[in-house]
C-alpha cells in the first residue's frame, strides 16, 4: 500500500471529478433535416462545440453546439494547404521546397510553415476565399487589429465538418490523398513539443486521421519527447479583447481570444466512416494535462459510427514530466514525456525495477499501448502498489 492519500484523492477528482450531465437534444441539421440526441458529456468549466457526422449515412450522430464559433487555433492549417492546392493545375504536384512547409504543418503543426503561407498569400483574404469556396456559415478572418494572426480565424464544429466533407467527397484525389495522407501521420510531438494525440488520437484506434490545435497559456505544460526544452504555445498572443460584433453580423469579433482553446478534428474508421469535430475552451489557469484529459473524456462519450475504441483501463497520474520509458525499468531511453496529471489508458501492468519516490516505493509498471511504453506504477492514482482491475503483461485474455 502506497498510503499518499492526498496526492491520490487530487488525483483522483481530475480523473472522477464531477462533470456536466449530458448535452441536451441537438437541433435538427440544416443539411439533412435529421435531428440528433446527444450522448456528448461535456466535462464541468468547458466550452465545447461538437459534431459528428456518419458519412456512410448522411447523418450527424452529435450536435452540441455545432454552429458556436471558436478561434480556430492550428485547425486553420487545413484551410491554408487547401487554399495553396487550389489551382495547381491537373495533376496538383507539389514541389519538393512546399513539401518541406505543407508536411510538417499537417502532420505535426509547424508555425513557421503557417506563418510562411499566411504571409505570402494575403492573410485574411485566405479565409475569405475559402469561406466561399466551401460555402463555410461560421468562418471568418480573424477581428480587426488581429489580422497577422491565423489562430484567430472563426470556425465553428458544423464547418469543420464541411471542411472534412469536401476533402473526402468533392476535392481533386490528388488533393485529397495528399492532405489525409498527412493527417493519418500526425506525430505525437508536435513541432512546438506538445503532445498533440489527444482527443480523437486518445479516444480511438486507428484507422484515424487528426489535425489539432491548442493556443493560450496552460499551467504545467510539460513537453513531449524525452529531453525536458521548454515548450511554447502556438504563435498567437496569449490573450487579447476582441472587439464587441457588430448586430446582425457573423465575424470573428466576438470569438473567446482569452480562455486557453483545445481542439480536435479528423476522421474516423475505415474509410473515413465518421467526421469529428470537438473544439473546447478551458478556464484560465487549466494545466495542460486537465485540458487533454477533458478534451478526451469528452471524446470517448460521444456517438461515433465506425470507431474501434482501445482496449485497457482510464487512470489518472501525478507528477512532472513522467517519463515513459522502452520496458519497466529506468535503465531504459525515455520515449516522451507524459503531460504533468493527464490521464492515461493503462494495458497491462509487470513487475520491473523498484522506484522510490520518498516516501513510495514500487516495483509495478503500467504499460500504456498509445504511447507504446511503460511508467512506474507509483504514478498511477491508485491507493495500490499493483493495479486491482489491470491484468499482467503476457497474461492470455478472454
Amino acid at each position: 500500500m502506497r498510503g499518499r492519500w492526498a496526492t491520490v484523492v487530487a488525483a483522483l477528482l481530475l480523473v472522477g471529478g464531477a462533470t456536466a450531465s449530458a448535452a441536451a437534444d441537438a437541433p435538427a441539421d440544416r443539411r439533412t433535416g435529421t435531428t440528433a440526441v446527444s450522448t456528448a458529456v461535456v466535462p464541468e468549466g468547458v466550452t465545447a462545440g461538437v459534431a459528428v457526422f456518419d458519412r456512410r449515412t448522411g447523418t450527424f450522430t452529435e450536435q452540441v453546439d455545432a454552429q458556436a464559433q471558436f478561434r480556430s487555433a492550428s485547425v486553420v492549417k487545413l484551410l491554408l494547404a487547401l487554399d495553396y492546392l487550389w489551382n495547381r493545375g491537373p495533376a496538383y504536384t507539389v514541389p519538393a521546397a512546399d513539401r518541406a512547409w505543407l508536411e510538417p504543418m499537417l502532420r505535426g503543426s509547424q508555425d513557421t510553415a503557417a506563418n510562411n503561407y499566411w504571409s505570402a498569400n494575403g492573410g485574411p483574404a485566405i479565409i475569405s476565399r475559402m469561406v466561399t469556396r466551401l460555402s463555410l456559415s461560421d468562418t471568418a478572418p480573424p477581428p480587426a487589429g488581429s489580422e497577422g494572426f491565423w489562430g484567430y480565424t472563426a470556425l465553428s464544429a458544423r464547418d469543420t465538418v464541411t471542411i472534412y466533407r469536401y476533402i473526402l467527397e468533392k476535392a481533386p484525389a490528388p488533393v485529397r490523398d495528399f492532405v489525409m495522407g498527412n493527417l493519418r501521420q500526425s506525430t505525437r510531438c508536435a513541432s512546438d513539443r506538445f503532445d498533440q494525440h489527444f482527443g480523437i488520437a486518445g479516444a480511438f484506434d486507428r484507422p484515424w486521421a487528426v489535425k489539432q490545435g491548442w493556443a493560450g497559456r496552460y499551467t504545467a505544460a510539460d513537453t513531449c519527447g524525452p529531453q525536458g526544452a521548454a515548450a511554447a504555445t502556438e504563435s498567437q498572443p496569449p490573450s487579447a479583447s476582441a472587439p464587441a460584433a457588430e448586430p446582425g453580423t457573423r465575424s470573428a469579433a466576438a470569438v473567446d481570444l482569452t480562455r486557453p482553446a483545445l481542439h480536435t478534428t479528423g476522421t474516423v474508421g475505415a474509410d473515413d466512416r465518421a467526421i469529428v469535430a470537438v473544439l473546447t475552451l478551458h478556464p484560465v489557469g487549466t494545466s495542460y494535462g486537465k485540458a487533454y484529459t477533458d478534451i478526451g473524456r469528452l471524446t470517448r462519450s460521444l456517438n461515433v459510427p465506425g470507431a474501434a475504441r482501445p482496449a485497457g483501463k482510464w487512470y489518472g497520474t501525478w507528477g512532472d514530466g513522467v517519463n515513459v520509458r522502452e520496458d519497466s525499468s529506468t535503465g531504459t531511453a525515455p520515449l516522451t514525456r507524459l503531460p504533468a496529471g493527464v490521464e492515461v489508458l493503462v494495458g497491462c501492468q509487470e513487475r520491473g525495477q523498484v522506484v522510490s519516490v520518498p516516501p513510495y516505493t514500487n516495483d509495478w509498471w503500467a504499460y500504456l499501448p498509445q504511447y507504446g511504453g511503460y511508467i512506474s506504477n507509483i504514478y498511477i492514482s491508485s491507493p495500490d502498489n499493483r493495479l486491482p482491475d489491470v491484468p499482467e503483461c503476457g497474461t492470455p485474455q478472454g
